[in-house]
């Protein structure tokens, strides 16, 4: 039986996929399959892969006719698995030798549903682990008890699917929603958090994520943005009230990230990203936003507070946080 199955999308990526390729090459096991999965690729991404079959047991290439975007390239990733567990990885990163082994040796031995890890966030020649956000490790956990408490980082702010191992009878739980071009791991994360029964975080960080790439969808200032704004009201759509507050904190520390650095949209979408932040602002319990933008860095309290002029000012006295990651 396969153990693992790893996905990973990728569109053009014929500068970094045989990176990729060659770290899955120092993670190979006999039970391990590799499904890369082509979203529609004009460049040479399909014929690297292809060199790749004789060096990497387990390979397979589905590929895309058109682009359909990274969550449903996940989506048909996911359909053509059939490991025991599934794991993630984007087509720009790379893996430590050996870190796939030990992943599976962790939720093999813990036995739950799923498991975080840490990782290591790689800018130019620049490395920097980032661990994921609680401090029991090794320990098997439900997942609803680590999305709280709402003002401290929690685990739904890590959204990172590639961040982790899943059995794959979770099924409809690691669907990506498909609608969605950027932002699709926000509801993802609440969904897995607030419906699957055991978890657990273990201290590995064998992934090595580039920041900053040109051409990916953290750079890309078009209207797959907007898509952000859709994965909140997935979220919202289902949160319950206990946790609410936690979503809206959320959902307003990723919105003054994004007003941070409005720049990168054209003036006419500038507009309407900042006609919909309003509107879902405004949408939120008076309350719950003004707490929130309170105890937030100053410059994304103000950005948001351009944003909706009317909202109450917040405590003459407050505790500042540290800026929450996007």
């Amino acid at each position: 039986m396969t153990a693992l199955s790893v996905i990973v999308p990728v569109r053009d990526g014929e500068r970094f996929i045989a990176d990729a390729l060659g770290s899955l090459c120092r993670n190979t096991r006999r039970d391990f399959e590799f499904i890369v999965v082509d979203d529609g690729s004009v460049d040479a991404t399909p014929a690297i892969v292809e060199d790749f079959r004789a060096d990497l047991p387990g390979l397979s290439l589905v590929r895309n006719p058109a682009p359909v975007g990274l969550a449903d390239a996940r989506n048909v990733g996911l359909a053509a698995a059939t490991g025991r567990y599934v794991t993630f990885m984007d087509g720009d990163d790379w893996l430590a030798p050996g870190y796939l082994h030990e992943l599976v040796g962790a939720i093999d031995g813990l036995g739950c549903d799923f498991v975080r890890a840490d990782h290591v966030q790689v800018e130019g020649r620049k490395r920097v682990v980032h661990r994921a956000p609680l401090a029991r490790r090794g320990v098997v956990l439900d997942p609803r008890e680590a999305i709280l408490p709402a003002g401290v980082r929690t685990m739904v702010d890590y959204p990172y699917a590639w961040a982790g191992v899943y059995r794959r009878s979770l099924r409809d739980l690691l669907q990506f929603p498909g609608s969605l071009h950027t932002a699709e791991d926000r509801p993802w994360i609440w969904r897995l958090h607030r419906e699957a029964a055991t978890f657990a975080v273990v201290s590995l960080a064998g992934v090595f994520y580039r920041r900053q790439v040109a051409g990916s969808l953290t750079q890309v200032g078009d209207e797959r943005q907007l898509h952000f704004f859709d994965a909140f009201e997935l979220v919202f759509k289902d949160v319950e009230p206990e946790f609410l507050p936690k979503a809206a904190r959320n959902f307003l520390a990723l919105l003054g990230h994004h007003l941070e650095i409005a720049d990168r949209f054209a003036p006419p979408l500038r507009a309407r990203f900042a006609e919909r932040g309003a509107a879902m602002v405004r949408d939120l319990p008076v309350a719950l936003v003004v707490e929130a933008v309170s105890r937030m860095a100053v410059e994304r309290e103000e950005a948001i507070r351009a944003l909706v002029p009317d909202l109450p000012p917040g405590p003459s006295v407050r505790v500042r946080r540290d800026k929450e990651e996007p």
